[in-house]
């Protein structure tokens, strides 16, 4: 069962079911995106739409190892090994006509975005724990400086 957005908004305290019942009418007249609605209606900022919508995502997102995921070497050089670090995302592969692309349930927003202008393909997550994605990217892009680790700190940036 999915978890609706305007439910997790609710339970973080963001907004009042009274509210979440408002959005849900505008939504019914308009066809407009709940988070949309939510920012317009009620100045709930965009970072914490992004953050509940991840929470969401990672709900119903497909869990997996990267360390022993098949991965098309082909596929690595669509981005470079800082771009992996600095995003927290792995090229896995191509299923049908859409790339498979792991990151955590933490770094998915910020992957989502930079795939988004970066990768030429349609792109879908898998998530993955983060040490597990920090040791598949050591392997697949190893970093001076960088450890498996470094995934699971909240910090992103890379030297």
């Amino acid at each position: 069962m999915t978890i609706r957005l305007g439910d997790i908004l609710v339970k973080k305290g963001v907004i009042t079911p009274a509210q979440r019942e408002a959005v849900l009418d505008y939504q019914r007249l308009t066809g407009r995106p709940f988070g949309e609605l939510a920012e317009k209606l009620y100045g709930v900022r965009e970072a914490v739409i992004e953050s509940a919508w991840a929470e969401q995502y990672a709900s119903i997102a497909r869990k997996i190892d990267p360390r022993t995921e098949a991965i098309d070497h082909e596929v690595l050089p669509l981005i470079d090994r800082r771009q992996a670090w600095q995003f927290r995302m792995l090229p896995l592969r191509y299923d049908a006509k859409e790339l498979m692309v792991c990151t955590t349930p933490l770094h998915l927003v910020r992957a989502l975005r930079f795939a988004g202008w970066r990768i030429r393909a349609q792109c879908y997550f898998v998530l993955a724990e983060p040490l597990a994605l920090g040791e598949a990217l050591t392997r697949h892009y190893p970093m001076a400086g960088m450890s498996p680790e470094m995934v699971a700190a909240k910090g992103l940036s890379v030297g």
